[in-house]
């Protein structure tokens, strides 16, 4: 999403059949069949062009494009430097390398919520004690500890922990290891990555909660450009995509930067906090009707809806017929970058499931099938290495 295919094919070694395989079940630490003949490259490249390390965009990415969540977040905790290096041995195509949040001295850092106590070992921390409240953002009350109410260097003295252990306690073999890192860390590893393994490294970055901080004077966006900037990360050939679930916090993206831009969307009834906190009456389901599509196309190259606006779940949780949202989003010239995909049973739809664990892997493989069959060009997944194989055998037939 070619030339840059055979880049990659070149990269990523060639063969095939059962040998390759094992080895991405083993490690999956090639860049995987990042580049093997591709269904859907030459219609993705037809669209509107980003931009990359060969100045082809995101439209040279393979398709369907993996996309680490959170980095590896199945094997490691969240948001960590831990979590994205894995992921990049792994072979994921793009890294989602930064949830983007602000500290009280205006400096932003990578976590999934501004809200620290599940991700980090800060109520181990009796000097912080104090600093646990409630607030509420976009309409939810939440307890625990915030990064505005943190400098950088207080932030810097606690440690990452894996934030659903109950689901994946194997993680928590890592607690304590990693630190929050910066944004500005972030960038830099990624050049530090791309330096070592001769091509760009791709990274998705997400604004959180931008209305929220900007009402606290902590505006994320322009923080954002500045650093992208500073790194020459803002223009469009930048390997950077840009994405948000509010979409004014996008179309003021657009304003600064030229990086491919992403709106993320939920479930068909809710409302952007950017539309509630502006009167706006306008729900997920109005953005994705082909007027709405038409419009995001104005200011962005794609969009990120939740897997269920791809295809419904019927009562049971099993999936129904897919929506004409694929459809309708490329003809209005728009990428669609879905989330999320996991391995564990609690996470599959129901027909999908095996056995009666929920924290047991179910059949992913047959749903990363189920979803790459409906056109989509990418995924979001924390279980990457599964990803990769999944599209393995998706391309080859």
């Amino acid at each position: 999403m070619g030339n840059e295919k055979a880049q990659a094919a070149h990269e990523a070694g060639t063969g095939g059949g059962v040998g390759r395989r094992a080895l991405l079940g083993a490690a999956v630490l090639s860049a995987g069949a990042a580049a093997v003949a591709l269904p859907g490259t030459a219609r993705a490249a037809e669209r509107a062009s980003g931009g990359n390390h060969s100045g082809q965009g995101y439209t040279a990415l393979p398709v369907p494009t993996v996309i680490a969540h959170r980095g590896t977040s199945g094997y490691r905790p969240e948001h960590t430097l831990g979590s994205y290096q894995l992921a990049l041995d792994m072979g994921a195509h793009v890294i989602e390398a930064g949830d983007i949040v602000p500290t009280k001295d205006g400096r932003l850092v990578c976590r999934h919520e501004p809200e620290i106590g599940g991700t980090t070992d800060v109520s181990a921390h009796p000097e912080f004690a104090s600093r646990k409240t409630t607030k509420v953002i976009d309409g939810v009350s939440t307890t625990g500890w915030f990064t505005e109410d943190f400098t950088l260097a207080e932030l810097k003295t606690l440690r990452a922990v894996e934030r659903i252990p109950g689901n994946r306690p194997h993680n928590t073999l890592y607690n304590g290891r990693w630190e929050i890192p910066t944004f500005d860390e972030v960038l830099a590893w990624r050049a530090e990555q791309s330096r070592a393994r001769g091509r760009e490294v791709w990274i998705h970055v997400e604004t959180k909660h931008p209305t929220y901080f900007r009402k606290l004077g902590l505006g994320l966006e322009e923080r954002i450009a500045k650093l992208l900037r500073a790194h020459g990360l803002h223009r469009k050939n930048a390997p950077v995509f840009l994405q948000s679930f509010e979409p004014t916090s996008i179309q003021r993206l657009d304003k600064l930067v030229d990086n491919p831009l992403v709106v993320l969307l939920s479930s068909a009834g809710s409302r952007p906090a950017d539309f509630v906190e502006n009167g706006d009456p306008r729900t997920v389901a109005d953005l994705i009707t082909p007027a709405g599509l038409e419009e995001i196309a104005g200011y962005a190259q794609g969009i990120g809806p939740t897997l269920d606006l791809i295809i419904p779940k019927d009562k049971s949780g099993k999936l129904g017929e897919p929506t004409t949202l694929v459809r309708d989003a490329h003809a209005a010239g728009l990428i669609l970058h879905p989330y999320t995909m996991r391995n564990e049973n609690t996470f599959l739809p129901a027909d999908f499931r095996k056995g009666t664990d929920p924290n047991a892997y179910g059949d992913a493989f047959g749903a990363f099938k189920t979803y790459f069959a409906t056109g989509i060009d990418g995924i979001f997944t924390d279980n990457c290495d599964t990803g990769l194989l999944a599209r393995e055998d998706f391309v080859n037939g």
